[in-house]
């Protein structure tokens, strides 16, 4: 029974929903929500200091997240394993999908994956967890129900020794009048530093969840990209939850 118990908290469910039965509007995406690697990875090769970097997750996302879900009452998809095994926002395949090199950090176990590993990775991980997504917009848009994307990150202040000043970013695809009633809610705030589509873009070849859950199925999304070092403690997450919670 104990090996079965540790075996369970080593391979969780590929995802975690809150408020799925819930009717808000707003559907919460946090796709780099854990820094999970399974023991029998051996971290990919990658120091314990690093996996608790920006490389295995998006610190902070997870916490606001959930904050979010409770106050608002929405459902939320939250990823329970590390973006560093396969990043749940790249479409699968792609050059960035289970890096060799994150930052300016080597990933070695990523290197040369053998076919049979990257699908093992897709099963487990990745397909479960935009399956589930998907079948719940279905559902909603089959019931007449509104959905809006939020997809939460963060990121880190320095990127490659470059300085990012933002303290937010809203990025956005075609759903331009959303972002801009959001940026501009923001924005009453002057010691907040609102930036649109910074410091990334939404671009198909290297995004997921943004094109594809919301785009293509004509829902208004977002992605909003908090900087991390402000969502480090539960003091920032709390501050963070309530100031997009009243403006979402």
């Amino acid at each position: 029974m104990l090996a079965l118990d540790h075996h369970a908290l080593d391979w969780p469910a590929p995802i975690d929903i809150l408020n799925a039965d819930s009717d808000a509007e707003i559907v919460l995406i946090c796709d780099h929500a854990s820094n999970h690697i399974p023991a029998e990875y051996d971290g990919l090769g990658v120091g314990s200091a690093d996996l608790k970097r920006h490389i295995a997750w998006d610190v902070g996302a997870a916490g606001v997240t959930r904050g979010l879900a409770a106050r608002l009452g929405a459902p939320a998809f939250l990823g329970t394993y590390s973006r560093l095994l396969v990043d749940l926002n790249r479409p699968f395949g792609s050059a960035t999908s289970m890096t060799v090199v994150s930052e300016a950090t080597s990933i070695p176990g990523n290197r040369d994956l053998p076919q049979a590993e990257i699908e093992r990775r897709r099963r487990l991980i990745f397909d479960p967890f935009h399956d589930a997504l998907a079948a719940f917009l279905d559902r909603r848009a089959v019931a007449s129900k509104r959905s809006r994307i939020v997809a939460i990150h963060s990121f880190t202040p320095v990127f490659l020794g470059v300085a990012r000043p933002w303290h937010v970013g809203i990025l956005h695809d075609d759903a331009h009048a959303y972002a801009s009633r959001v940026m501009t809610a923001l924005s009453r705030d002057p010691a907040l530093l609102v930036g649109e589509n910074v410091p990334y873009q939404i671009d198909r070849d290297g995004d997921y969840a943004i094109p594809v859950h919301g785009t293509d199925r004509g829902h208004p999304a977002l992605l909003i990209e908090i900087r991390n070092d402000l969502i480090s403690d539960a003091a920032g997450i709390r501050e963070w939850t309530d100031r997009l919670a009243a403006v979402l």
